[in-house]
C-alpha cells in the first residue's frame, strides 16, 4: 500500500471529548419532548461492549472510570447532551395506535466521530416521559440483559442491528408480574427513526413535518438518493429492499422477533427493539416466541408477510410525498410491495443457497430447501443441524450417519440426502471448500433463550454478571469453533422448554 493510501488513524477519546451534534433536534418539535433522565438507585456497571465503544472512538480505559455510570446512566450529563424522548405512532398487532413514543427511553444525544459518522446514544430504562402512558419508565434487569446480549449477538451474526454500549444494574425495585430490579441499556445506532415516526405525521395531517422527516432521513442516511427523480419514492423503495433483506437474514438464522409492530421497524433496516425474541431450538415453522401473541400474528413463518404489512404502513404514510396526483401517488406507494416481494425472494434464495453450500443458481433449490424444512419440522434442532450439514459427504452416505440420527427415523432424510448429493454433484462441489463456506454462514452459537435465562438468573440471584460477559464474548464470534466453550452449542436441556417470554420481556 502506498503511503498516500494508508488509512488515517484517529486518536481515541475520553467521554468528555465526545463531540455531540444533535441534528435530530432540528426537526419540528412534535418529533420529541425534552426530558431529563431519572438515575437509578445504587446503579452499578454490569457489562460494556468494547466493540461498540470503538464505534464512538472511546479509549479502553474509559469504562473503568468510577463516574462512567453517572455520565451514561442519567445522573449527570456530558457537555452537548440534550436528552429527549422521541415521538412516533404505529400499528401494534395490526391496529393503529396514534401516539406511542419513547415511554422508557431517551435520546441522550448524537455523537459525531472523527470519520464523520453520527451515532445516537439512546438510554433505555431512564424513567417516565411524556409518552409513558402512566408507566414508570423503567426497564427490568431480565429484559435489559436480553436486549444487551442480543444486540451484540446479531452484530456478531452479521445482521443489521442497533448496538448496545453498556448494561447498568441497580437495587431499585420495579413491579411487573412480580417485583424485579430496574436496569438500563445504553443503545447505539445511526438512527432510531421508525416506520411509526412517518405514520405519526401522516395520521395527524402534518404533511410539512412529514416532508421534513423524509428530507432528514435522506440527507443524513441515504444521501445517494438526493438526486433521484422522485427522492421520496426512491427512499420508500430502498427501505423496502433493506427490510426484505433483513427479514430474509432473520429466517436464515432462525430468529423470531416476536413483536413486529410498525413502530418496531427501523427506517434503516436495522433489527430494533428486542423484546420477546427467540432463536429456534427445534425447527417449527409456526413457532411463537411471544407468549402475549395469542393469535400467532408474529409466528416465525409469518415474519416475511408481516414485513410486507409494515412496508404497506410506511407506504400509506408517504403517499402525500409521492405525487400531487392522488392516483399516481397511490400507484407509486403500492409499487413498494412488489419491490419488497422481489427483494425478499432474491435475498431468501441467496441465504438458502449459502446455508446449503451451493454456488450455482438452479431452479430446484427452493424446493430442496422446503422439503428439508418439512422433514425437520418439530424434530430437528435448526442451528445444530445446519452447522453439522457442513460435514455432509456426497460420496459416502455412511459418513452421514450423525446427520441421519438427528431425524430419528432416517428414511426421509436418506431420500433428501440423495437429492442433495445429486445437487452438489451437478456443480462438482468440493466437500472441504463447501464445509468452510457453510461454517461462515451457519453459526455454531446463537443466543438461545435458556442461555439468556441462565445469565439473568445469575445476575438476579447472585448479583454476578460474569455469565453475561461470557455470553457477550462467545456471541461476538458465533461462527468460530471456540473449543473451550463448545458446550454452549449443545442441545438445549429439557428444562429449556419451560422458558417463556412475553411483551414485558
Amino acid at each position: 500500500m502506498r503511503p498516500e493510501q494508508t488509512p488515517k488513524k484517529f486518536p481515541k477519546k475520553s467521554l468528555e471529548q465526545l463531540q455531540f451534534d444533535n441534528v435530530y433536534l432540528g426537526l419540528p418539535a412534535e418529533f420529541y419532548d425534552y426530558r431529563s433522565p431519572v438515575a437509578l438507585k445504587n446503579p452499578r456497571l454490569l457489562s460494556v461492549s468494547e466493540s461498540t465503544a470503538e464505534l464512538l472512538e472511546l479509549r479502553p480505559d474509559q469504562w473503568r472510570r468510577s463516574d462512567w455510570v453517572a455520565l451514561l446512566g442519567g445522573e449527570r450529563l456530558l457537555a452537548g447532551m440534550a436528552p429527549a424522548a422521541m415521538c412516533y405512532a404505529g400499528h401494534q398487532f395490526g391496529h393503529y395506535v396514534p401516539r406511542l413514543g419513547d415511554g422508557r427511553a431517551l435520546l441522550l444525544g448524537q455523537v459525531k466521530t472523527s470519520r464523520g459518522a453520527r451515532w445516537d446514544l439512546h438510554l433505555k430504562g431512564s424513567g417516565p416521559t411524556l409518552y409513558s402512558r402512566g408507566g414508570d419508565g423503567r426497564a427490568v434487569l431480565r429484559s435489559s440483559i436480553r436486549e444487551y446480549l442480543c444486540s451484540e449477538a446479531m452484530h456478531g451474526l452479521g445482521i443489521a442491528t442497533t448496538r448496545a454500549l453498556c448494561l447498568i444494574g441497580s437495587d431499585e425495585p420495579v413491579y411487573r408480574e412480580q417485583c424485579e430490579s430496574a436496569a438500563m441499556v445504553v443503545r447505539v445506532a445511526q438512527s432510531h427513526i421508525r416506520f411509526g415516526s412517518f405514520e405519526y405525521c401522516y395520521y395527524n395531517g402534518q404533511h410539512d413535518s412529514l416532508r421534513r422527516l423524509a428530507d432528514y432521513v435522506i440527507d443524513h442516511h441515504y444521501p445517494e438518493l438526493a438526486a433521484a427523480e422522485n427522492r421520496f419514492e426512491a427512499l420508500l423503495l430502498r427501505v423496502a429492499e433493506r427490510t426484505a433483506a433483513l427479514i430474509a437474514q432473520w429466517q436464515g438464522v432462525g430468529f423470531a422477533h416476536g413483536v413486529m409492530n410498525s413502530d418496531n421497524m427501523s427506517i434503516l433496516g436495522l433489527t430494533l427493539d428486542y423484546g420477546p425474541f427467540g432463536f429456534l431450538d427445534t425447527y417449527e415453522a409456526g413457532h411463537q416466541c411471544n407468549q402475549s401473541d395469542h393469535q400467532g400474528r408474529y409466528a416465525f413463518h409469518k415474519q416475511p408477510e408481516i414485513g410486507l404489512f409494515n412496508i404497506s404502513c410506511l407506504a400509506q404514510a408517504m403517499v402525500p410525498l409521492l405525487s400531487n396526483d392522488k392516483k399516481e401517488a397511490v400507484a407509486r406507494a403500492t409499487s413498494s410491495f412488489d419491490t419488497y416481494r422481489t427483494a425478499y425472494q432474491r435475498q431468501h434464495e441467496a441465504v438458502i443457497r449459502a446455508k446449503l453450500g451451493l454456488l450455482d443458481v438452479r431452479a430446484g433449490d427452493v424446493a430442496l430447501w422446503d422439503s428439508l424444512l418439512a422433514l425437520m419440522e418439530k424434530r430437528v434442532d435448526f442451528t445444530r443441524f445446519f452447522r453439522a450439514l457442513s460435514r455432509f459427504d456426497r460420496h459416502d452416505s455412511g459418513a452421514n450417519r450423525a446427520l441421519q440420527e438427528m431425524f430419528g427415523d432416517g428414511e426421509g432424510f436418506d431420500s433428501w440426502a440423495k437429492a442433495y448429493a445429486r445437487r452438489l454433484a451437478q456443480e462438482q462441489s468440493d466437500d472441504e471448500a463447501r464445509c468452510r463456506r457453510m461454517n461462515r454462514v451457519n453459526p455454531k452459537y446463537v443466543l438461545r433463550n435458556y442461555l439468556a435465562e441462565a445469565a439473568i438468573r445469575q445476575a438476579e440471584d447472585e448479583a454476578d454478571s460474569s455469565e453475561v460477559n461470557r455470553l457477550l464474548a462467545l456471541l461476538r464470534r458465533p461462527y468460530d469453533e471456540q473449543p473451550a466453550l463448545a458446550h454452549y452449542a449443545d442441545s438445549p436441556p429439557p428444562s429449556a422448554r419451560s422458558v417463556t417470554v412475553s411483551c414485558s420481556s
